[in-house]
């Protein structure tokens, strides 16, 4: 081993002793003639100094530079007092070089490594292996492990089998569309990627493995969004002789174990968890994984729009769409660039925009209300129970794209208003999908 420790390990019990240290250069000082470094790799820092008396590695330590990597070797000391950094687990010593040997050179890095700031994503995916020196996604990927082990653990524990299925796989009809792969042997035949292991794991109920599970990797051929992604993982389970409960049952002890185990200072809103149809949740939240943790519930006002003034809300609802309203509290701060950014998220969905009704000391305000009328207003107003200083938002399409554009609005306030607690899970299960969907571009229908 090229080490002795690793840079989160060392303590005052450790004091005098000699080590060898490896790792990159995370920030580099140059203080009243020392030059202090913190070397850094995956388990912590150290700090480093170099003394102008040992003048050999004195003058290696001048030419260091952030990200280089180095295998320090050095006598550990106590801090002075004053120094000391009771927040780090390696705050209480420091380790006096006394070599130093550069294992590599870097250049100047496209962004700092030491600081949480914004980076573009695409620079971000250009430089990987930089990105994920940073300390944010350092823990992000500790976490992970942490998880899928739990996972492993869990079900194992339950007589669960973990059982590796094919990547490349017979296509069958599934929900997306599917990556092809040629095949070199069999000129013109192509494997897909599997978009889940449905009828794989379904192979080992038939073969008699009546308890299945793997983190299976998936992939599915769908357009770039927020909630789509070309390839993820699942923790993928199948039981055989089970009712549905059985599923949910011990789906939610796995939830709550593990949030009990990796992330205890979290709570959870409510068990057993709730049990929301699609159609509700669609209709109530926008969303067929709605965030509960706040209100901003959306309400039905196709009725009251049937033979309104409103042109554009009346016309929707003639070719069998719907209006659907969202009342935000204390939204009628809002400014027309707020409600503009709002009507730019909506229409990421599908919306044609996105209109308003403001509730103010002066009475209702807005384009809607000049047509709608005084009386109709209200009525909506009353409906979506609207107090003084609320805003309505309003989306009127097909059903599918009004709740979709509005719940990505609704997301959005939330965000922006802090309304969800980061220290909440609220966990739910949404029944009742929709088994087949109507593709807006071909006119097919085919499974969801």
């Amino acid at each position: 081993m090229l080490r002795t420790h690793t840079c989160g390990e060392l303590t005052p019990k450790q004091s005098d002793q000699t080590v060898t240290l490896c790792g990159w250069v995370h920030r580099r000082r140059d203080h009243g003639g020392l030059i202090f470094i913190d070397l850094r790799d995956r388990y912590g820092f150290t700090q480093v100094v170099f003394d102008p008396e040992d003048k050999n590695t004195f003058a290696q330590a001048e030419k260091i530079r952030p990200e280089w990597v180095l295998r320090i070797t050095g006598k550990v000391r106590d801090r002075v007092e004053g120094a000391k950094r009771e927040e780090n687990p390696t705050g209480g010593i420091e380790v006096l070089a006394t070599k130093a040997y550069v294992e590599n050179e870097s250049e100047t890095p496209p962004f700092e490594i030491d600081q949480e700031k914004e980076v573009g994503e695409e620079v971000r995916l250009k430089y990987r292996y930089l990105d994920l020196r940073r300390e944010r996604m350092k823990n992000n990927m500790l976490l992970r492990h942490k998880v899928l082990q739990y996972v492993r653990r869990f079900y194992d524990d339950r007589g669960f089998i973990d059982i590796e299925t094919p990547i490349l796989i017979k296509g069958t009809p599934e929900g997306s569309r599917e990556y092809l792969v040629p095949s070199r042997l069999y000129n013109g035949e192509f494997y897909v990627l599997p978009q889940s292991p449905q009828q794989l794991k379904q192979l080992t109920m038939i073969a008699g493995f009546d308890k299945y599970m793997q983190i299976a990797r998936c992939f599915r051929d769908e357009d770039q969004r927020g909630d789509r992604q070309p390839e993820f993982t699942q923790v993928d389970i199948e039981m055989s002789f089970v009712e549905a409960d059985d599923i949910m049952k011990i789906t939610e002890e796995s939830f709550i174990n593990l949030t009990k185990e990796i992330r205890p200072d979290v709570k959870i809103q409510e068990t057993p968890f709730p049990r929301i149809t699609w159609k509700d949740a669609m209709d109530t939240y926008g969303s067929d994984k709605p965030d509960l943790r706040y209100e901003l519930k959306m309400q039905d006002v196709t009725d009251l729009c049937k033979d309104c003034g409103f042109g554009v809300f009346a016309s929707v609802v003639k070719n069998g769409g719907v209006v659907k309203v969202m009342r935000v509290p204390n939204g009628a701060v809002f400014s027309r660039k707020d409600i503009d950014g709002l009507t730019e998220v909506a229409k990421i969905y599908g919306a044609k925009g996105l209109a308003w009704i403001k509730s103010t000391e002066e009475g209702l305000e807005g384009v809607p209300v000049e047509k709608l009328g005084e009386d109709l207003s209200k009525e909506i107003a009353k409906q979506a129970g609207a107090e003084q200083g609320d805003i309505l938002l309003f989306t009127a399409d097909e059903f599918e794209t009004a709740c979709n554009s509005l719940g990505a609005v609704r997301i959005e306030v939330a965000k922006r208003q802090n309304l969800a607690d980061p220290k909440v899970f609220s966990f739910a299960w949404v029944t009742d999908f929709p088994m087949f969907e109507v593709d807006k571009d071909t006119g097919a229908v085919g499974a969801v």
